[in-house]
């Protein structure tokens, strides 16, 4: 790291602090990722993302008034400044906030109809089979029996 590349830390910002956040940078160290085909929403955040992404998710009318009063209050707000951490400016018009596999678009009835990309993603993760079922979507794997 160069010392371009290391921010400056400010008054009052415990040095083991920092260095336990510089040490969360970097490179991605597990050493795989998965590629899997996925659909995604436009890039940015708007009242249309929103209402999208509720509809996606086939959320009832509560659920999207509840989402649409969150993002007006978030249009509001202030990015807090008491961390004293100094880092660049974050662009949330640049970020997908919608992103699904997309053999997830039709909702499978068992795991055979689940991308084996993903359940293989979900097994390298330790993530337990009735979990796998819930993330995957899988109709009624919330009321499967849990596993030990």
């Amino acid at each position: 790291m160069t010392a371009l590349d290391t921010p400056e830390v400010k008054d009052g910002v415990d040095q083991e602090t920092v260095d336990a956040v510089r040490s969360l940078s970097g490179t991605y160290k597990y050493g795989w990722e998965t590629d899997i085909e996925m659909e995604y929403a436009p890039k940015g955040l708007t009242e249309d993302i929103v209402r999208l992404i509720s509809e996606k998710n086939e959320e009832p009318e509560w659920m999207l008034e509840w989402r649409l009063e969150a993002y007006a209050r978030w249009l509001e707000m202030k990015e807090p400044e008491w961390a004293m951490v100094d880092y660049p400016e974050i662009d949330f018009q640049d970020q997908y906030y919608y992103a699904k596999p997309k053999s997830m678009q039709e909702k499978p009835k068992s795991l055979d109809e689940v991308d084996p990309k993903l359940l293989e993603t979900y097994a390298k993760l330790g993530i337990p089979l009735k979990e796998q079922m819930i993330l995957a979507g899988v109709e009624g794997a919330e009321d499967a029996p849990a596993e030990g």
